[in-house]
């Protein structure tokens, strides 16, 4: 068993690391600025300038395979490369990217959707979620009703990340109620991919970060036959496939973050004075920074065996679960020590921590809560599905 980076994997860490502290960290005090005047984060523009710069050192299409002009990095470095960026709240990511399940469209679906994607010239997003039928996603109600060579879709989805400015959707929809009863939900339901001028509109939802979902309303909004994604009814298989990818990446995210509030915190520590000491040497605050080290370091470990398992095409879903909920835990725990540590400067808005506190919030609640992986966790165990040492 080795337990250490590759000189290949260090390298890209190394590479990452730098491009961060050059090119993102320096746009954090404009970042923090246009949020508190209720501007955009960062211009298009310059995000796909930087996106651009990436591209020269060969940041482009991380898991993208080759034949698409990706990187094709894998998992792994995914996970390196994610924990790097997520050392800043700059909301930056790399170009050259699609969802993972666009790669199961047929030829005409690719070159219509999947190529333009990965070329930055449209956006997409996932919806399954809907106001009734969040972590229960057997609980949807969206409606598919065939009509000639098209299908009409009816109801609504909520939550949906990058809702409001995708091109198109890949939508899971009830094609048969029926087999979806009998089912549990597993089948009779099928993705569809609806371009926006199909006639779905979606609406801003506002939150308690920075980061604003959306809802996508559907009435009789009409999708070719040709634009099912998969097969029909199967859909469910591919929304569980989307998921199961995002969960783990929660946890990367929480990593990187961590670790630089952790930093932060320890620098703060050893400047601030109180009754003649700097804080550094008060035994709570040696405290809440040892027990962040340790959390850190077993998070990461998670992150870094869920994505090392899916590196070697085994099935990750159990491992991804874990890494999800103790990464999203552990990040809300340091950054609540790391605010507390800083004291009042720590909830004003002129520092990022409390950004950081109300973005870290949100990572126990999507791509499952964290009732929802315990719930999978215990139940794999309990019904056989996982063994203690399986994954040694």
């Amino acid at each position: 068993m080795h337990l250490r980076l590759t000189d290949e994997q260090k390298l890209v860490q190394q590479t990452i690391r730098k491009f961060v502290e050059k090119e993102l960290m320096p746009l954090e005090y404009e970042v923090l600025k246009n949020e508190r005047e209720g501007k955009p984060s960062v211009a298009p523009s310059k995000l796909k300038e930087l996106q651009l710069k990436a591209k020269e050192f060969g940041f482009w299409g991380i898991n993208t395979p080759s034949a698409y002009g990706g990187a094709d990095l894998g998992q792994m470095m995914m996970a390196i490369i994610l924990m790097e960026t997520s050392k800043t709240f700059v909301p930056f990511q790399f170009g050259g990217s699609a969802d993972n399940i666009l790669y199961y469209g047929n030829e005409e679906q690719k070159k219509k959707y999947l190529i333009p994607t990965i070329n930055g010239e449209k956006k997409s997003c996932f919806a399954m979620t809907e106001p009734s039928a969040g972590s229960d996603t057997r609980n949807i109600k969206m409606t598919a009703v065939r009509d000639g060579n098209a299908w009409v879709l009816n109801g609504e989805k909520t939550f949906i990340t990058g809702g409001n400015e995708a091109d198109f959707v890949m939508v899971i929809a009830i094609t048969d109620k029926e087999m979806h009863q009998a089912t549990k939900g597993r089948e009779g339901v099928t993705c569809f991919i609806a371009d926006r001028d199909m006639g779905w509109r979606s609406e801003y939802i506002h939150t308690m970060g920075e980061w604003g979902p959306a809802s996508l309303i559907f009435e009789n909004v009409r999708v070719p036959e040709e634009n099912i994604l998969g097969t029909v009814h199967k859909g469910y298989q591919l929304g569980l496939e989307w998921i199961g990818f995002a969960r783990w990446i929660v946890g990367a995210r929480a990593v990187g973050m961590a670790e630089r509030l952790l930093q932060m915190a320890i620098d703060y520590a050893k400047e601030r004075e109180t009754f003649g000491k700097p804080i550094a040497e008060r035994q709570a605050i040696q405290w809440m920074i040892a027990d962040s080290a340790v959390e850190i370091e077993a998070a990461k470990w998670l992150v870094l065996n869920a994505a090392f398992t899916l590196d070697q095409g085994e099935d990750n879903r159990h491992l991804a679960s874990m890494a999800k909920l103790y990464g999203a835990n552990m990040g809300n725990r340091v950054v609540d020590r790391v605010l507390q540590i800083h004291g009042g400067m720590g909830y004003t808005r002129e520092l990022p921590v409390e950004r950081w506190y109300r973005e870290a919030r949100l990572w126990r609640i999507y791509d499952g809560t964290d009732e929802i992986q315990r719930m999978i966790i215990s139940r794999n165990l309990m019904k056989g599905h996982v063994k203690m040492d399986q994954f040694i």
